[in-house]
């Protein structure tokens, strides 16, 4: 099983106990102070290679179970999650003027998103932690991943969602046995409540950013990516950003294949955010070097999953995505709602608003020529199942008939 070695702040450097701490650093504050989990690494350089995970046989992301901050598979339930499909698409590569386009459905997860990699693992820890009550606060997807995962263990579930969330996310919770607050806020305004009823009440907080375990299980996405390309990544991977975890995980999953020697190399991480709500990309712009700028914003954006103001893990996605070499682009709402259909009539992936995002973001790029002959992935993180009635923005109307063939001749 993985053992952590240390937990490091990611703006002072200072190193903490695992068994002692459980969120953020104490001298730096819940933004500016979240950590990263470290592991042995010269045991790992030592123990892993490529066939390591195969030999596992296990069609999830529990094949990287050395690479995880779990003690052992007591508490591991039989839900698939992760090994995720990685689609090729040499018809819409080409036109798009890639060499190779991949497309990686993380809708196909248990609750339909990418968040179940990271609820997965806080399920875990919560029970190995001894924690009764698991919260957190959520657009919908973290949310609705942690009350699908925490359903069948003695955990209760106590989530704070804005009560503008789309309401199949909403009969998620629901139908899991979650004890639900529609949050009269935004987002931000219900993360700062789960925030203060955690640390009033005694829960185990799942939100973003301020639990490290939630990193670590969402660097799995590019372990699998690797692993599915013959440890080849392509040259360029995409990701829609709200609070900046999981573009942090991919890039923090890229590292550490290529610091054990599993990849040559990292590919490019571009992170991509709504124009209405781009806080992180405006301070990846500005970002010298030293300490990350923030400014928070009122974000504003049809992709609910990433509409986030004040970004929670803002300064590791910065500077995760500056180490790796990657960048941030910015798309128009309008650009996300034509990517749901343009995807989904090209690939037959369905994507939620968030997920069209990154493709959104991947033909602003192939239009201006940056990425002429690169091969490229795309990371879908959650399934238009989520959010039907931003798909039927996106869409026309069906045809109402009498039911005749005349009535179908006049249409075909």
């Amino acid at each position: 099983m993985g053992r952590i070695a240390t937990l490091r702040c990611i703006t002072c450097g200072a190193e903490y106990d695992p068994d002692r701490i459980d969120y953020t650093c104490p001298a730096c504050g819940a933004r500016r102070g979240t950590l990263e989990v470290l592991y042995d690494d010269e045991r790992l350089k030592r123990e892993l290679t490529r066939e390591t995970f195969a030999r596992s046989g296990n069609a999830s992301m529990w094949r990287y179970l050395p690479l995880l901050p779990i003690a052992s598979e007591e508490y591991i339930q039989p839900l698939r999650v992760g090994w995720t499909p990685a689609y090729r698409t040499p018809d819409l590569a080409s036109e798009l003027g890639l060499s190779e386009l991949i497309v990686k459905d993380d809708g196909r997860n248990p609750t339909a998103s990418y968040k179940d990699r990271a609820s997965s693992v806080v399920v875990i820890k919560a029970q190995e932690k001894n924690w009764p009550v698991v919260t957190c606060a959520s657009t919908g997807n973290a949310a609705s991943s942690l009350a699908g995962f925490a359903a069948a263990t003695p955990l209760e579930t106590i989530l704070f969602v804005p009560a503008k969330a789309p309401e199949a996310k909403v009969a998620q919770l629901l139908v899991y046995g979650a004890k639900v607050f529609l949050v009269d806020g935004s987002y931000d305004v219900a993360y700062d409540l789960a925030a203060e009823a955690a640390a009033a009440f005694g829960w185990y907080n799942r939100s973003a950013a301020v639990n490290p375990h939630l990193v670590e299980g969402k660097k799995t996405g590019a372990f699998e990516l690797a692993e599915q390309t013959n440890w080849n990544p392509p040259d360029v991977v995409f990701v829609s950003v709200g609070d900046g975890s999981v573009v942090s995980g991919i890039c923090k999953g890229f590292a550490e294949l290529e610091r054990f020697g599993l990849i040559d190399r990292s590919p490019q991480v571009v992170g991509v955010q709504a124009e209405g709500a781009a806080p992180i990309a405006r301070a990846f712009a500005r970002y010298e070097g030293g300490d990350v700028d923030i400014e928070d914003v009122e974000a504003a954006t049809v992709a609910d999953s990433i509409c986030v103001g004040a970004p929670r893990d803002i300064v590791k996605a910065v500077k995760y995505v500056r180490a790796n070499g990657g960048r941030f682009v910015t798309v128009p709402d309008a650009a996300i709602l034509d990517a749901i259909a343009f995807l989904a009539r090209r690939t037959g992936v369905f994507a939620e608003p968030a997920g069209a995002a990154a493709f959104a973001g991947l033909r602003r790029l192939a239009e201006t020529g940056d990425l002429a002959g690169r091969s490229a992935a795309v990371m879908i993180t959650g399934n238009g199942l989520k959010d039907v009635a931003s798909a039927r923005r996106a869409i026309g109307e069906p045809i109402v008939i009498e039911p005749s063939l005349s009535a179908i001749e006049e249409h075909v």
